[in-house]
């Protein structure tokens, strides 16, 4: 059998893809080593410098959006209610500004992890840049504070900020094998750099996309956004190999997963904990804590995907993650339907109409679950995964075939049948060996498809 759409066979092995054209040597590798070391090396400098005035502006109440901004900012009112909760002011911001640390340094480890194992990799390199620098030059973070305090180190700050915004935006235009597809991306990339570029200038000058009116903002936004969305579909479709493809469904992962929390958790904190976005209250930092955790996701997913040169399919993890997360949003708006409608119907009725409406809801969830759950499981398989799915079906009828047919020639037919629907082979030889008649054995094609018996290789007897 040959296949019409044969993996290249580089697919199988490292990942040469994404390197054949992206390896550096000679002076330009040492030259992309030293610039990295010059960008980095000064950019985590300066966290450490902004550590303790980041500590100090911790115990210290905002009173404006620029202050209340910073991660872990709160008012005078919620640093005073944070004894309620077991923290002293100073508890509190050493807890804060320890885990903040530990969060930047997951992110800047994969980074120079990254750089340790690929440093020969121009878009290796870019990838560490971003991870070690985005995270640590967020806006509101210890780096902001220490521009806040010390305006003398503002530009140094915002530059390695604009750094970081067009690092990612290289990233997800370029990824995964540094190659712009299709090329008028190159016009994207110039577009979405402006917005961070023109965000440096100086305020009251019109060119500043503070300045901007919000229409141009959201527009370009659309414009940028929706073309890398292109690209990268269109590059996975059309000029990605194998392994291409492993590394781009990691990076995506990794992205779908944070977009779908950040939407998730801004519904969940907006409508039923609103209280918890605002910084009167040490109950914000549960807002603190969950949403820097959850774009943990992005680093470690990227550097599965840049560092693994073997890939493992990982269809079985996005089906599974389609699965249970459209199943927990279908499944949470049940439940805040039954329980509102419940307790609408018996209002007046009965006086625990809550308690009755909870319980009553919970069954409902719990005898929708497992339907659903198949429900959601045989959509997703058929829209997404259709080949697979198909070809699942089909095995498996053709298991049921072999334990009630005889015959050996419609066996043989089923047999060819299911090889074309599930492999799809360009040529397909069924040869069967007859009963040996005088010492002799003789072999006949039961069938052939596409193709002349001159161009396709005879398989071994199969029956």
């Amino acid at each position: 059998m040959s296949r019409l759409d044969t993996p290249l066979e580089s697919g199988r092995g490292s990942a040469v893809s994404g390197n054949t054209n992206t390896r550096l040597s000679g002076s330009w590798l040492v030259i992309a080593r030293i610039v990295w070391l010059v960008l980095v090396v000064p950019s985590l400098g300066l966290f450490v410098v902004s550590l303790p005035v980041y500590y100090k502006q911790l115990q210290t109440a905002c009173v404006d959006a620029v202050t209340c901004n910073i991660f872990g900012a709160l008012t005078a009112k919620g640093l005073q209610e944070l004894p309620a909760i077991g923290f002293s002011v100073s508890g509190y911001a050493t807890f804060v500004m320890i885990f903040f640390v530990i969060i930047v340094a997951i992110w800047s480890g994969i980074g120079f992890l990254i750089f340790w194992r690929r440093s020969d990799d121009w878009q290796a390199l870019l990838v560490a840049l971003f991870l070690v620098i985005f995270n640590a030059t967020f806006p509101g973070s210890s780096m902001s504070v220490l521009a806040i305090i010390y305006p003398a180190f503002g530009l140094p700050i915002g530059f390695l900020s604009l750094l970081g915004q067009v690092a990612i935006v290289f990233f997800l235009v370029l990824f995964p094998n540094g190659r712009l597809v299709p090329r008028w991306m190159g016009l994207i990339l110039l577009l979405a750099i402006l917005q961070p570029i023109s965000s440096v200038l100086p305020p009251a000058s019109p060119l500043n996309g503070n300045n901007w009116p919000g229409w141009l903002n959201g527009l370009v936004s659309v414009i940028t956004y929706g073309a890398i969305i292109f690209s990268q579909v269109y590059r996975y479709r059309r000029v990605s190999n194998p392994v291409e493809r492993q590394q781009t469904k990691w990076a995506v992962l990794g992205i779908i997963i944070v977009v779908t929390g950040f939407i998730v958790f801004g519904a969940l904190f907006t409508v039923f904990f609103p209280s918890l976005e605002r910084p009167d209250t040490p109950y914000s930092m549960i807002v603190n804590l969950a949403y820097p955790l959850l774009l943990l996701f992005i680093p470690f997913s990227i550097g599965i995907a840049v560092l693994r040169s073997r890939l493992w399919d990982i269809d079985i993890i996005i089906n599974r993650t389609l699965v249970y997360g459209t199943l927990t949003v279908t499944l949470a708006l049940v439940y805040t339907s039954v329980i509102i409608a419940l307790q609408f119907l018996l209002r007046g009725i009965i006086s625990q109409s809550n308690d009755i409406a909870i319980v009553g809801s919970t069954l409902v969830i719990a005898a929708l679950f497992q339907p659903l759950r198949h429900r959601l499981q045989a959509i997703i398989d058929r829209r997404f995964y259709r080949r697979k799915y198909d070809a699942a079906k089909t095995l498996e009828a053709f298991s049921a075939t072999l334990r009630s047919e005889v015959d050996l020639s419609q066996l043989s037919e089923h047999l060819v049948k299911v090889v074309e629907e599930t492999m799809q082979p360009r040529f397909v030889w069924l040869w069967v060996r007859p009963i040996a008649q005088e010492g002799k054995q003789e072999s006949e094609p039961v069938r052939a498809t596409q193709g002349s018996p001159h161009s396709a290789t005879p398989l071994p007897p199969l029956l």
